[in-house]
């Protein structure tokens, strides 16, 4: 089922609802342990990595921990809302608004992210995202792929939103999920297509060049966003590992 919206402040969606994934089985881990072991570069033969984080050092080297204002200014962005321990990132969201958020630069021009992590129930204004920034810091002109975004309190649907424009139109599709289950997302992108990955297994494509980010580097970003409204309840983002593919 498709929308085009036209919102009032000159934006445009074009929504998609997913009902084909309306449910999805939570994942068991593999005999190495690994609690995501359905992954797209697996299933679609992406072969080595040239990038990866276990994050089994608390330092976390290659990454870039925010620090400042939080999403359009609520709340602040810190680096001690991030921690990692016995091998798992934890992003962390306060009652008073503090979250954590970090980039891993630099990035890459095309190629494919895909990232292990759970999302505990918490306060609607947190939203748990993965996604692809400009190197650049050009946003809106530099484009934004949210390969996975969580705003339902829930953590029962997750979003796609892809950003573009001077304007900032953008195309969002929703997957229904437990996303309180351990669940691989990735996201391929190339210069004909953009495919969101669940578990190893496409849930949806964009296929606009038009809408497509400028061919210039982007970066994975893994946030807890402070989207404003009640956050009493507090947040968390879980994250196993990310890796970052070439593509070839």
């Amino acid at each position: 089922m498709f929308k085009r919206t036209s919102m009032p402040w000159g934006r445009t969606i074009i929504t998609a609802t997913v009902l084909a994934l309306a449910t999805v089985t939570a994942p068991t881990a593999a005999a190495d342990g690994d609690v995501c072991p359905n992954t797209a570069a697996a299933q679609q033969g992406w072969g080595e990595p040239n990038r990866s984080d276990e994050f089994d050092d608390p330092a976390l080297p290659g990454w870039k921990l925010y620090d400042g204002p939080g999403h359009v200014g609520n709340g602040i962005r810190t680096p001690s809302a991030v921690s990692v321990a016995d091998g798992f990132l934890v992003l962390t969201g306060d009652p008073m608004g503090n979250s954590g958020g970090m980039a891993w630069n630099p990035g890459q021009t095309y190629g494919r992210w895909e990232v292990c992590m759970q999302s505990p129930p918490g306060a609607r204004g947190y939203h748990s995202v993965a996604l692809l920034w400009p190197d650049a810091e050009d946003w809106p002109m530099g484009g934004e792929v949210d390969f996975m975004e969580i705003w339902d309190p829930a953590r029962q649907s997750v979003e796609y939103n892809l950003h573009y424009g001077p304007d900032n139109k953008w195309e969002h599709a929703e997957v229904q999920t437990d996303a309180t289950a351990w669940h691989s997302w990735a996201v391929e992108w190339t210069p004909e297509r953009i495919v969101a990955y669940l578990d190893g297994q496409p849930w949806w494509t964009s296929t606009d060049p038009a809408t497509f980010p400028p061919p210039r580097p982007m970066h994975l970003c893994i946030q807890l966003d402070n989207f404003g409204g009640d956050v009493s309840q507090g947040g968390q983002q879980i994250v196993a590992w990310a890796r970052q593919y070439p593509l070839t």
